[in-house]
């Protein structure tokens, strides 16, 4: 099955053939950076393929040096966008347009889980941002 996506500023646009194997929310401190959040949502896939379906030129990537730390993000807005890795193709599950079905399969690098993050599911929520 075909999965699409694009960037904030849909100038990138991509499309993902084949199935995820995972679905990490990695809480490392290069996620939490590179994300500005808690943790990274990430799907994983050994098998699936990628396909630039607009705006490949406007994709950066980049490699923090001296790790295997990858980020590949759209260089006219800065959203993340999925990058080919050792361990195969990693799509940010937020840049999908397409629904997927799989859940996430485990919190990694809890060990570097950020302090905030404790009792967050506590917290009031809201529908949209409250007035």
């Amino acid at each position: 099955m075909k999965k699409y996506g694009s960037c904030l500023c849909h100038a990138v646009r991509y499309e993902v053939e084949g199935e995820f194997e995972g679905f990490f929310l990695c809480h490392c401190e290069y996620c939490q950076k590179d994300t500005g959040s808690a943790h990274a949502a990430n799907l994983f896939s050994a098998t699936a393929s990628l396909k630039w379906l607009s705006g490949e030129e406007q994709v950066k990537v980049f490699t923090l040096p001296s790790t295997q730390h990858t980020k590949s993000f759209c260089t006219i807005c800065g959203s993340a966008l999925p990058s080919v890795q050792s361990v195969g193709l990693v799509v940010p599950a937020g840049s999908l347009d397409t629904k997927i079905t799989i859940k996430p399969t485990a919190h990694i690098y809890l060990a570097d889980k950020a302090e905030w993050e404790e009792g967050v599911e506590q917290v009031v929520r809201f529908e949209y941002l409250p007035s």
